[in-house]
Formats: C-alpha cells, structure tokens, sequence
C-alpha cells in the first residue's frame, strides 16, 4: 500500500467490503439466473412430457458444433426426428445450413449478447415440429457465459476442438464442470496437431469426474455411430422415465 492510501474498508470478519454498486450488480445476477431457473423448470417439464430429448450445445466459436450436427442429421436421418434451434449473434448462416440437410431449424439472432437465455427458447418452440425426437440447441460460441444459463436441456454436451489446445478444461473450468458429455471434436486433425486427447480428457475429468467423453470427427464419421447410440439410449430411458 502506497504511503498516505486509505485502507480498503473491512468487514467485521475482516474481509474487503463489497461496495453498494457491486451489491446491486450480485443482486441484479442473482435475479436474472433464478428466473431463468424457472422458465427452464418449465421447458424441461414441456419437453420431458413430449418426450423430447433436449441438447445444450456450447463451445468456443468454430469448435464444429454445426459440422458435427450436420453429421449427426444425415446418421440419424429415418429414425429419429431432429430439430435445430441455432443461437448465434448474427447471421442465419447456420441455421441455413442444417436446413439444407432436410432438418428443421430455427435461428435465434442475440444482436451481442453472449448467451442463449431459456426465455428465448420458450419464444421459439411453438416453431418447432410437434413430431420432435431430437432438440439440439447451439448456444453462442463461447465457453464462458453459456455455463450459467440452463436452457431445459436434458443433456447438456461441450465441445473441445484440437485446434483450440489441450488445455482448455481448467482455463474454462465452468463450461466442462456444467456439462455431462465431453465431445472432442475434429479428431481427423490430431495427426497434425500438438494435440493429445487423453490429456485434454484427464483435465476435463479432473473437472467433472461424471463426465462421459466422445472423441468424433465429423468428417470422417469416427465416433459417430457410437454417440448417437448414446443419444438413442437416453432418448429411450427419458420416454420411460
């Protein structure tokens, strides 16, 4: 502490006081999260009682969410019915995209905001085919924010790409700690990346020790008959639950 520099004020524990606008901010946050606790309550009712099987897509942008959706319409295509609800900032790009494959999708555009909220999800549902098997929902490209926001999912999936390092799970601890499958994608780079998937698991695990982990390309299919098993048996437990 520089000579003549008052103390921080203290608390009776003596720990830093929290200042009247950091208060309001914390309350302001609190706020926000618990009503969107509430209305994903409330989807995840809707869709557990259709029997619809939700799924939470983040990562960080160009991680292959929608490369790997692409993958997954035509596998699954004849017998499951797959919908696509796509949250980016701007752009219909990738909602254009997963049309082009047959599937339904509906573009959620945030105009900046860095999350998907269960509230714009709500708004867009009446859009969706009645005849849904399989909701998938492609959150902003951002590891930070999404974490926070349930969005009714039932299955909540994060995606780490080898290009983006092995490292990631405890620089972004939240996104792999919320999360109950760990897809690495873009497995066909690893033999020209100083990338090593049993690492990157071992951190992730070291986070989320539930978490069940895919490594896939969905370029060249690796991984991909087994992970929409996978979502073929939690399909099917969640229609007997």
């Amino acid at each position: 502490m520089k000579r003549g520099t008052p103390p921080a004020p203290q608390t009776r524990a003596g720990r830093p006081a929290v200042s009247r606008s950091r208060r309001k901010e914390i309350l302001v946050r609190e706020e926000i999260l618990g009503t969107n606790r509430k209305v994903a309550a409330e989807l995840r009712k809707r869709f557990e009682e259709r029997g619809v099987l939700a799924v939470n897509m983040i990562s960080s942008p160009g991680a292959g969410k929608t490369s790997l959706l692409e993958a997954l319409a035509d596998r699954v295509k004849g017998r499951f019915r797959m919908a696509v609800i796509e949250g980016d900032i701007e752009t219909e790009r990738d909602a254009e995209r997963i049309r082009r494959k047959g599937v339904p999708a509906r573009q959620i555009t945030t105009g900046g905001a860095c999350h998907l909220e269960a509230k714009m999800i709500g708004k867009v549902i009446p859009s969706i085919p009645g005849d849904v098997e399989l909701l998938f929902i492609e959150n902003v490209g951002n590891l930070v924010c999404p974490a926070s926001f349930d969005l009714g999912e039932s299955l909540r999936l994060v995606l780490l790409s080898s290009p983006e390092g092995d490292d990631k799970p405890k620089k972004y601890p939240e996104a792999f700690l919320s999360a109950d499958v760990l897809i690495i994608s873009k497995a066909d780079l690893f033999p020209h990346l100083p990338f090593d998937a049993a690492r990157a698991a071992r951190e992730a695990l070291d986070v989320n020790p539930r978490l069940l982990v895919f490594v896939v390309s969905a370029l060249t299919g690796q991984g991909l008959p087994e992970f929409v098993e996978f979502l073929a048996a939690r399909l099917a437990a969640l229609r007997h639950a």
